[in-house]
């Protein structure tokens, strides 16, 4: 099973360790499209701030982010799933998991991000800032500057199992399942069960918590049947919409009684 997340605006600090090392992360295949993007932003940050800050989206108030940008060459790295916090990995909390749950989130779990592409939740990395939706100067749109190395790297990474996509629209620019693949990939909703409305900060939260249950439980599901069978095993209530043709995921609502 392969878990695709999103990052999260917010991070961890950067660690007191080795610096980052490109060519130690995981999906080799996208360490030329990454050495782009880094040396893209570092050179924007180290130019004028006010410009970065317009670029990358942020606030007066985070003007701290550009500076943090600036130092990604030397700063610390720390393991991907310490650097990334916010409602879905509180909820994940990959740190209280045991021993053999940890074995299975590094294995399982691929975090997509505007600057890496996509890393497992064990690579080392830097605190950093850049979302997929950017569009530096000299490489364009983030989401289409990883689509040609995502659609060479990723079918592999997906193996012959299922893929479990809980991204959020912008990281799913990056990349789109493909014929074989996108028939065994499952896509989840979150809906408030008495309305049927999608749900925003509580659907972080249940993805997060789903992801943690399968990793604790050690489900390993096969395709996107197995995993409503897994889910409802686990008390989650699932409701299922088979693709309409070949090549097409799946599509499954889990319906929440209280949003909190």
């Amino acid at each position: 099973m392969l878990v695709l997340l999103p990052p999260s605006e917010g991070k961890a600090s950067s660690g007191r360790g080795a610096s980052l090392k490109l060519e130690s992360l995981s999906l080799p295949g996208l360490t030329e499209a990454r050495q782009a993007v880094l040396n893209e932003l570092v050179e924007l940050c180290g130019g004028d701030e006010d410009k970065a800050r317009d670029v990358l989206g942020l606030s007066e108030g985070l003007r701290g982010e550009v500076a943090k940008n600036v130092g990604l060459l030397s700063a610390g790295a720390r393991p991907a799933g310490e650097i990334y916090t916010g409602v879905l990995y509180d909820a994940l909390d990959l740190a209280s998991l045991d021993a053999a749950a940890k074995k299975r989130a590094a294995g399982s779990l691929l975090v997509f991000s505007g600057l890496w592409g996509a890393v497992r939740v064990n690579d080392r990395i830097p605190s950093y800032r850049c979302s997929m939706g950017v569009r530096l100067p000299g490489l364009g749109a983030l989401g289409a500057h990883w689509r040609e190395p995502m659609a060479r790297v990723l079918p592999e990474a997906a193996g012959d199992g299922l893929v479990l996509d809980l991204r959020s629209s912008a990281y799913a620019t990056a990349w789109k399942p493909q014929g074989e693949v996108a028939g065994r990939t499952a896509t989840v909703r979150v809906l408030h069960a008495p309305t049927r409305k999608v749900v925003s900060h509580f659907n972080k939260a249940t993805k997060g918590r789903i992801v943690r249950s399968l990793l604790t439980a050690g489900a390993a599901p096969k395709d996107p049947a197995g995993l409503v069978e897994a889910l409802r095993d686990l008390g989650y209530e699932v409701e299922v919409e088979a693709p309409a043709r070949a090549g097409k995921a799946w599509t499954l609502d889990v319906l929440v009684a209280e949003i909190h």
